[in-house]
C-alpha cells in the first residue's frame, strides 16, 4: 500500500472520528445539559423521548467510532 493511500486512509479515520464525537455531544450530550439546566426547546420533550433520542444519536456515534477503527484496521495488511 502506498505512503498516500495510507495518509488518505488515515484522514478519513480521522474525519469518522471527529463526527463521532460530534454525534455524541451535539446529539446526546447537548439536550440533557439543557433540560438540567431548563433552556431551550429541550423541556418540552418527554424524559422517555429525551432518553431515545440520546441513546440514538450515541449509537450513531460509536457506530462512526467503529467504522473509523475498521478503516484503521485495514492498515495491517
Amino acid at each position: 500500500m502506498s505512503v498516500a493511500r495510507t495518509e488518505r486512509l488515515k484522514l478519513t479515520a480521522g474525519l469518522l472520528n471527529t463526527l463521532a464525537g460530534f454525534s455524541i455531544t451535539a446529539g446526546g450530550l447537548a439536550p440533557l445539559i439543557a433540560v438540567s439546566y431548563g433552556i431551550g426547546a429541550a423541556p418540552t420533550l418527554t424524559p422517555f423521548l429525551l432518553c431515545l433520542v440520546g441513546l440514538i444519536w450515541l449509537s450513531i456515534g460509536a457506530g462512526l467510532h467503529l467504522a473509523a477503527r475498521l478503516i484503521l484496521g485495514g492498515l495491517d495488511r
